[in-house]
């Protein structure tokens, strides 16, 4: 297996084809995993994610903290944790102010972080939003900010009326929390957050 610096073309394939979001990021970059066969199995993509204090929680400063934002990969890797793996000793390499790391398994797909705890990623909790997160309108399911532009507001009633009579409002799971510490003088204030991994009933 190597990785090598992903190209947009590279990433936009790989999401729209191999993820279950089908949909690219913004202001991302990451590297394209391929076989020892060269054969294209997909990406792992990083960026600034969507939380503009992410660096705060942990008294760093923006750049210093970035967020895992992709595995988009196709199934014909020889291991998932060993294009992770491999991505974090580049992103070292190529980001050395990087300090932490900080990915989701979204629970909404089920998704525990398996991979994570695979390499050895701390998990520190998971994150439950309160209230509503977005609606299903003729099946899919929309942001309630993507409203605004067709001048609907934020209510149920308001969006059966308007767009879809059958729409529902939609409860998000939220997500399970994961962080990576490139410095190693960070790794005690990281553990420090540390608690029991997710386990699939």
């Amino acid at each position: 297996m190597r990785l090598e610096k992903a190209s947009y073309k590279a990433i936009k394939y790989a999401c729209v084809n191999f993820h279950y979001a089908k949909s690219v990021p913004v202001n991302v970059f990451g590297y394209s995993v391929f076989n020892n066969d060269n054969d294209f199995c997909g990406v792992v993509l990083f960026g600034t994610g969507a939380n503009p204090n992410l660096a705060k929680e942990y008294k760093l400063n923006q750049g210093q903290v970035i967020e895992l934002v992709r595995v988009a990969l196709n199934g014909k890797q020889e291991l998932t944790s060993k294009a992770l793996s491999l991505s974090l000793k580049l992103i070292k390499k190529d980001l050395p102010l990087c300090k932490i790391i900080v990915s989701y398994a979204d629970a909404d797909e089920n998704h525990f972080g398996i991979i994570y705890q695979a390499t050895n990623w701390i998990y520190t909790g998971h994150n439950k939003p309160t209230g509503r997160s977005a609606f299903i309108i003729n099946g899919k399911k929309t942001h309630p900010k993507s409203l605004y532009s067709k001048g609907i507001k934020q209510s149920i009633s308001e969006v059966r009326k308007y767009l879809d009579s059958n729409a529902t409002e939609f409860i998000s799971e939220g997500k399970r929390k994961y962080i990576y510490p490139l410095d190693k003088t960070l790794i005690e204030m990281c553990n420090e957050l540390k608690k029991p991994y997710p386990k699939k009933e």
